[in-house]
């Protein structure tokens, strides 16, 4: 782990380039947190299946009774035989899509889990090094309170991935590909035409190893790209919002409940640091700022965490 120390910082963006919930900057303060060094590995992940058994969201039956409480009231139960393990897989359309449609490159995919991440007859042998995915929020939570730390807050995660930079547009400074720089990419992200062709100019079309891009400031790996990374807090769009008429916040964790117009029945939790999968002509959202909800009893492809600690 790398110590962060902690301070005060602008924390969101009024950059017109960015999303609304982004929206507006506002003054924050942080004390000093532990963090790991790069997301958790499958090697990480795989040391503490082996030692408690667990088993993950994505390797156990969906639950209808749970899964209806995010659905509109009256959604008719699906047949059983849809109601089986899996989780969400990234599927390159083999043409030109609307972007507006997401279900043209994810696809539900039986029988996904960490262990076999695109599905059965894949295979994460020799990922060892990579970060783990197809992990929910709560198998995040599930790991981190055995490896004796807890998932970061919004605040601490976006206050370490500027790496002591202020008021930068990415981790590293304002340019995508810095020209003073000897390296040419500076994070795990997608090039190419998204979502049907990927050129994988950087060198990965999925995943990385961690460390394979330069470290921020604080000695911190993949805090852009690679895999998006749960938080502790729970999503609104709005936060910052109310945040930002109280002048200077210490230690925010977030709303006490969640909500997205957009999902009204399905609780969040944020999700930052981008993905392999972020364009620019997409999300771009590798940058510190950037900021998503996703449901806690979800995994998918791009979906990773790494753990804090405070004592």
């Amino acid at each position: 782990m790398k110590w962060v120390p902690g301070g005060e910082f602008v924390m969101g963006t009024d950059d017109a380039r960015s999303f609304p919930n982004e929206r507006p900057a506002h003054r924050v303060r942080v004390d000093g947190f532990w963090m790991d060094e790069h997301p958790v590995t499958n090697a990480q992940f795989r040391a503490f299946v082996d030692a408690t058994k667990y088993v993950t969201t994505a390797e156990r039956t969906p639950d209808w009774d749970e899964l209806r409480k995010q659905l509109p009231p009256g959604t008719p139960k699906p047949p059983d035989s849809t109601l089986v393990a899996g989780s969400l897989v990234f599927v390159a359309p083999r043409h030109s899509v609307p972007l507006d449609d997401l279900s043209q490159w994810w696809r539900w995919t039986p029988g996904a889990s960490w262990r076999e991440p695109e599905g059965p007859g894949s295979s994460i042998a020799d990922r060892d090094a990579h970060p783990v995915v197809q992990v929910s929020w709560d198998d995040a939570v599930e790991y981190a309170r055995w490896a004796g730390g807890r998932l970061p807050t919004e605040a601490e995660w976006e206050f370490a991935a500027r790496g002591g930079l202020s008021g930068k547009r990415y981790s590293w400074g304002d340019e995508l590909h810095p020209p003073d720089r000897r390296e040419r990419h500076m994070a795990n992200t997608f090039q190419g035409h998204f979502p049907d062709r990927q050129t994988a100019e950087d060198g990965f079309a999925g995943t990385s190893p961690v460390r394979s891009f330069p470290a921020n400031g604080y000695g911190l790996y993949d805090m852009a790209g690679n895999v998006w990374q749960w938080m502790a807090d729970w999503y609104r769009p709005d936060a910052f919002v109310e945040r930002a008429t109280r002048g200077l916040c210490e230690n925010p964790s977030g709303p006490t409940t969640a909500f997205d117009p957009a999902d009204p029945y399905l609780p969040k939790r944020v999700i930052k640091g981008g993905s392999f999968l972020c364009h620019e002509s997409y999300c771009e959202s590798y940058r510190p700022s950037a900021r998503r909800g996703t449901s806690p009893d979800s995994g998918s492809s791009h979906i990773g965490f790494r753990i804090v600690k405070t004592s």
